[in-house]
């Protein structure tokens, strides 16, 4: 990071706040899934910083687009917790309204959101609106034919978006070596035409100052750009995961000693503790939402697929309802 380009205090601070907050609930939806509340959840534990700074560094009218993974930067830019958590809940098909939070609904498949991101920054700049986009992926769907296409297309259109890279190391079990032989995944930016940064994911302040210059450019006219954010996933790859089938734990150590949060602590000066009310207020409303029992509608399931329902759709629909009578 260049010299003088560090945020000022009041945004170094919001940077901190929000990844103990985002730490916390993390732990608190681990511990629903654990208990039965969740269906399943992919924790983000140790890349705060990725989704923090990243997500700080949106303007109010910027859209993020956001994985599965990335409940805490849904958490970051509004979104109420029980309301991000009801995707992976299996309750609805997203759970809030993304025009009222300028975030979409979370994307499980690999990269298919990034065309869709694309989509809505081309749209964006055609009609002339100040908007940037930033959609997150991880490095196992730069491996995917959707992140070619939406690459390619963003950089042909100078569509107004940032695509930051997650890059945890891990596609589930198959270790970045195996996925590609560049240097860097920003360095794929190069093949398209735009430019590519490649920051350190454990630090906050590197990733909002690199991540907030690149969405000021896309607002500019400037284009897209990749940004790589080099982290590591700590926790297995869901609930449902187990990495010792693949991965040496003593592998996660260094890592841990990088903790985002600890290093804020630790070179700021900052100190977790002064949030840790706020917090398990936080946790706690989260708990007492997550262990009411949902009351569900399977016809909803056919809601918002088609604005005019196809004959396939309305049978199966029938079929719902006659083995539910």
């Amino acid at each position: 990071m260049a010299a003088g380009t560090l945020p000022d205090q009041q945004v170094l601070r919001s940077l901190h706040r929000a990844m103990v907050l985002g730490r916390r609930f993390d732990r608190q939806a681990t511990a629903l899934t654990k208990q039965g509340r969740l269906a399943v959840y992919p924790s983000s534990a140790g890349q705060e910083a990725c989704q923090v700074g990243a997500t700080l560094a949106l303007a109010q009218d910027d859209w993020l687009f956001p994985t599965y993974r990335d409940c805490v930067a849904m958490v970051t830019r509004g979104v109420p917790p029980v309301e991000a958590l009801t995707l992976l809940r299996g309750n609805w098909h997203s759970g809030y309204d993304p025009y009222a939070y300028r975030v979409a609904p979370q994307c499980t498949p690999l990269s298919t959101s990034a065309p869709h991101a694309v989509g809505l920054a081309h749209a964006a700049r055609l009609k002339g609106d100040n908007v940037a986009v930033l959609v997150f992926m991880g490095d196992g769907a730069t491996s995917e034919g959707d992140a070619h296409e939406a690459f390619n297309f963003a950089a042909v259109w100078n569509a107004p978006v940032v695509f930051f890279i997650q890059n945890n190391q891990w596609a589930i079990s198959v270790p970045l070596s195996k996925q590609t032989k560049a240097p860097t995944l920003a360095h794929k930016a190069i093949g398209y035409g735009m430019p590519g940064h490649h920051v350190d994911g454990n630090d906050a302040a590197a990733v909002y100052t690199v991540t907030k210059q690149a969405l000021d450019r896309a607002r500019a006219g400037g284009g897209p750009s990749i940004v790589e954010g080099l982290t590591y996933r700590i926790d297995p790859h869901t609930n449902s995961d187990d990495t010792s089938r693949y991965r040496d734990a003593a592998d996660a150590e260094p890592w841990r000693a990088k903790d985002p949060i600890a290093r804020f602590d630790r070179l700021l000066g900052l100190d977790a503790d002064v949030y840790a009310d706020e917090i398990e207020r936080m946790a706690s409303a989260l708990r007492a939402e997550m262990n009411k029992d949902a009351h569900v509608h399977p016809d909803e399931l056919f809601e918002h697929v088609y604005a005019t329902p196809t004959p396939r759709l309305r049978a199966q629909a029938a079929m719902l309802k006659e083995e539910l009578a």
